[in-house]
């Protein structure tokens, strides 16, 4: 609702400038919320920007330009939504809302309900987010935990807004690592039958490895080094691709985590597919040949190198099979494609780029997103993590010492590009520090004050609004407010931080005005009805909020 308002602003402030001089061409009008609430709910810089031109100095012209747009919100009937205009140095104008304009807030919330901040922005427009995609060669890491916490709440944020979004996991079941997870486990297997090995210094030497390779032995019902010999090297890579990949499914599941669309590499990255896409960009005059091997003219779309795409030897670079798999992407329809990827791939972003542009898409048709990773803190002291040597902790391990809510909630509590420090200490404190239990907490509180009001036979009042005037009632009616404008700076940034930030805010504002104000009181119904209607609102925005994060509603704590 605040958006509307702003958006109305905007359209009066044009026409005034209109009004004031019509042969003028004037720059966009940018209308701000002020971090200082005496500086009104919106605030205008448009007098500083054309005093120069106008050659006036800039208060002069606010004043000037102050009475104009005071007629226009006369004329557009807004005077009942507008309380005051006024003039502060060094030339702003700002815009104070009347009540009614508060209170028309709250009406929108009960209205619209459970759907309270959505719209039709995204128009349907399909989008595809691929997050995760990390190689079955492994339980997921926190690194793929906070990618996918990340994703997931995007992709819910993005539906919501009206854009028609898909979450797509590409598994990487082909290339060296798979060849080394194979290897690791046929030796882990050769090792548990009796037969002295030394181990392959690259090798994963987690102890789930072990696990799969006791578990092959037992499923092929292999008695001896001689049989488990017998099997081809393919079959143990397979074994342990299916392995892992049913593993690194029900993890994404305990997390809340449901990806619409499985690929894999070796299903789309087919030797035919893989010599269309070559063919495709050679008529485009895009690659060469150069020592024996094919390049692709990346340069020519602004990375910094030429890239390889097929080697001397005749095999095929990482890059080649990227280029397929995006060019199947958009042959799907979707309009936008969305990779959410860690920091160890951020050099690889150019060429990609480049691959789609030759593939004739436009270059905002890709985004890609770099999540930087997170540090997980126990009693204080980090823990250090390597795959490959099998010293980490597991998403599984996360959810099963802090829970699926927590986990959740603290992967998301930086944008996507700082780097994240993750306390598990405080994750598992039920106290007011923990800011998911402090969120949730105010839900839980307010379904427990509305419960016993019910049980007094009082309801909120959804509307005619009078009473609600004290400084906490109208700072939680503003933030109620800027819900929805919150999902769309998420929107506009790809990342869910904005709406983990305002959670913690809208429980901030709910807490000192519950501390301030009694909601129900016997003495004055009236004034308790309406209160009662202004935490029913800040409940719904809370539970909104909560479900696009992913993260549960609790009516008891």
């Amino acid at each position: 609702m605040l958006a509307d308002f702003r958006s109305q602003l905007i359209s009066i402030i044009e026409q005034s400038l209109n009004d004031y001089n019509p042969k003028e061409k004037y720059p966009t009008v940018d209308l701000e919320i002020p971090t200082d609430k005496q500086h009104g709910d919106f605030s205008c810089n448009i007098a500083l920007k054309l005093a120069k031109s106008f050659r006036k100095p800039p208060v002069e012209l606010a004043s000037v330009l102050c009475g104009v747009i005071q007629k226009r919100i006369k004329v557009n009937r807004l005077n009942n939504k507008i309380s005051n205009v006024e003039v502060k140095k060094p030339g702003f104008i700002n815009f104070f809302l009347a009540a009614e304009a508060h209170y028309s807030i709250l009406y929108q919330v009960f209205q619209e309900g459970e759907h309270y901040g959505c719209s039709h922005f995204g128009q349907g427009r399909k989008i595809q987010i691929e997050f995760v995609s990390a190689n079955p060669t492994g339980p997921l890491s926190v690194a793929h935990a906070r990618q996918a916490a990340v994703g997931d709440a995007l992709t819910n944020i993005l539906n919501g807004i009206g854009f028609d979004v898909k979450k797509e996991f590409y598994v990487n079941d082909e290339g060296n690592q798979i060849n080394i997870l194979g290897q690791s486990i046929q030796y882990r297997a050769l090792e548990i039958l009796g037969e002295a090995i030394e181990f392959p210094q690259e090798g994963y030497q987690g102890e789930y490895i072990k696990d799969i390779a006791k578990e092959f032995i037992d499923d092929h019902r292999i008695r001896n080094v001689s049989q488990l010999k017998a099997h081809p090297f393919s079959i143990f890579a397979r074994y342990g691709v299916d392995y892992l990949l049913a593993v690194i499914k029900q993890e994404l599941k305990d997390f809340g985590v449901h990806f619409d669309i499985w690929s894999h590499q070796s299903k789309i990255a087919t030797p035919q597919a893989i010599k269309d896409v070559l063919a495709f960009l050679g008529e485009k005059g895009f690659l060469y040949e150069k020592d024996g091997a094919l390049w692709f003219k990346s340069t020519d779309f602004g990375d910094d190198k030429d890239r390889v795409v097929e080697k001397s030897d005749g095999s095929y670079t990482y890059f080649t099979p990227d280029i397929v798999y995006h060019k199947n992407k958009f042959g799907r329809g979707f309009e936008k494609v969305i990779n959410i990827w860690g920091p160890d791939h951020h050099g690889y972003i150019p060429r990609l780029r480049a691959a789609v542009e030759a593939l004739g898409k436009d270059r905002e048709a890709l985004e890609i997103l770099i999540v930087q990773l997170a540090t997980i803190y126990r009693e204080g002291k980090p823990i250090s993590m390597s795959t490959r040597r099998g010293q980490y902790i597991s998403l599984q391990e996360v959810i099963e010492e802090v829970g699926v809510d927590a986990a959740r909630f603290f992967f998301l509590m930086r944008h996507i590009d700082a780097h994240l420090d993750f306390d598990l200490e405080l994750a598992k404190k039920q106290t007011p520090e923990n800011p998911v239990y402090y969120i949730q907490y105010a839900h839980a509180r307010i379904c427990s004050v509305i419960e016993k009001a019910q049980e007094a036979h009082l309801e909120p009042q959804q509307s005619g609004l009078t009473l609600l005037k004290q400084e906490e009632e109208v700072d939680l009616i503003k933030k109620i407010g800027l819900f929805p404008a919150t999902l769309m700076v998420c929107y506009k940034q790809l990342d869910p931080f904005a709406l983990v930030s305002y959670l913690q805010e809208i429980a901030t504002y709910f807490h000192k005005f519950y501390d301030q104000h009694r909601v129900v009181d016997t003495d004055d119904l009236n004034l308790s009805k309406e209160r009662l209607a202004l935490i029913d609102a800040t409940r719904i925005a809370i539970a909104n909020g909560l479900r696009l994060l992913g993260v549960s509603v609790p009516k008891r704590m």
